[in-house]
């Protein structure tokens, strides 16, 4: 793992993070994702006139990662609806590095060394051990369900788009026009809503839009990512972002227990070193 790459997806990271609390934070959180589907759609404004089209191989996993984003933003917003954020987003984002890395080999033959698996599974448990007693019985049954579901679209997303950008001929381009054609869930939401989006503070609706933009520069990042490094292995270490949804957890929204969840995030961080050091 290079420095530029460990970079790239570190800021990232930290972005997907802080837009997962701005929907956290959100009083209707339709809505919310609604205006940030619009923020996709802004960004990719800004330079989609300026960049190649993608070869026409990469339009079907366009148009499948827009599907399964849509499924992505629902899901999130029912979990978030029923659980904290830093239960929802670690039971999430647990599994995926594992799955992902497993689906790349079996797909495009991605073989990775003993010590990068060694590190995605630590990343992995280090995750779902930030979400200790998420099979309890003092756990709500639906808010895990939905988390489960948040991280299935999560693995199905990411291996979508991973090979989508490959094939694109350009990452600008496959970014640009798979931002642009979130076009489709905003006019999906937004209609059947108006009353909803005319009833939200100016404020709320500008968070939602910025936050779109926000998430929109993490995911493109993370897509430029993975055009030069290891599918497998740029999911695990964009998952440090459950170690900044923790501490956003614990000092913007006031979750407990603080001890755990800190130490869980420091577990994460040790395994994401472990993997920043393949070669």
């Amino acid at each position: 793992m290079t420095a530029q790459v460990a970079l790239i997806v570190l800021s990232a990271a930290f972005l997907h993070a802080l837009w997962n609390a701005l929907v956290k934070g959100a009083g209707d959180r339709v809505i919310m994702l609604g205006m940030m589907a619009l923020g996709h759609v802004a960004f990719a404004l800004t330079f989609i006139g300026f960049v190649p089209i993608p070869d026409p191989s990469a339009w079907p996993f366009m148009i499948a990662s827009v599907a399964i984003h849509w499924l992505y933003f629902y899901f999130l917003s029912v979990a978030y609806r029923l659980g904290d954020l830093s239960f929802i987003y670690p039971v999430a984002r647990g599994f995926a590095p594992v799955l992902v890395a497993l689906g790349a080999q079996f797909w495009v033959g991605e073989t990775l060394p003993l010590q990068a698996w060694i590190g995605i599974f630590s990343v992995s448990a280090g995750i779902m051990f930030l979400a200790q007693g998420a099979f309890s019985a003092t756990i709500s049954r639906n808010a895990l369900f939905a988390a489960l579901a948040v991280g299935g679209t999560v693995v199905a997303y990411t291996l979508v788009d991973g090979f989508g950008v490959r094939t694109s001929g350009s990452a600008l381009g496959y970014i640009g026009w798979l931002f642009l054609s979130k076009i489709l869930i905003v006019l999906f939401l937004f209609p059947s809503r108006l009353d909803r989006l005319r009833a939200q503070p100016p404020r709320m609706l500008l968070i939602g839009f910025m936050g779109g933009v926000v998430s929109g520069t993490a995911y493109a990042l993370v897509l430029y990512a993975k055009t030069i490094a290891p599918l497998g292995i740029v999911s695990a270490l964009r998952e440090t972002s459950v170690i900044f949804a923790a501490l956003i957890g614990v000092l913007w929204f006031g979750e407990g227990p603080r001890a755990r969840r800190l130490m869980s995030a420091a577990a994460v961080g040790a395994g994401i070193i472990f993997i920043g050091l393949v070669r």
